[in-house]
């Protein structure tokens, strides 16, 4: 089964999309990384926004100061959440188990 090919304008319009999914989900790992925005307030903003719903965990942890890629992933299998998981597969528990680890951490 093969994809069908897009169009010039479809194509544009793609890459515009994805541009600007980037740049929110950049825009809100400052947010993060500043203080200026809670998890609580992201998990929140996640449930509304598809850009946010794609952002990986991972990359969500990084954002804040002294976590990089390792730490990350010990803090993920710390709390038994899958390192491949996005914000919109996180259910309320691990939600909760993460704020909680960096709140105490």
């Amino acid at each position: 089964m093969g994809l069908n090919p897009l169009t010039s304008e479809e194509r544009r319009e793609a890459v515009s999309k994805a541009t600007a999914a980037r740049a929110r989900r950049a825009e809100v790992k400052a947010a993060l990384k500043a203080g200026a925005l809670s998890l609580d307030k992201l998990f929140r903003q996640a449930e509304e926004d598809e850009a946010l719903a794609r952002l990986k965990v991972t990359d969500m942890l990084e954002a804040f100061h002294g976590i990089g890629p390792v730490r990350s992933l010990a803090i993920l299998d710390h709390l038994g959440i899958a390192p491949s998981r996005r914000l919109r597969g996180l259910g309320v528990h691990q939600r909760q188990a993460l704020i909680d680890f960096l709140e105490a951490h």
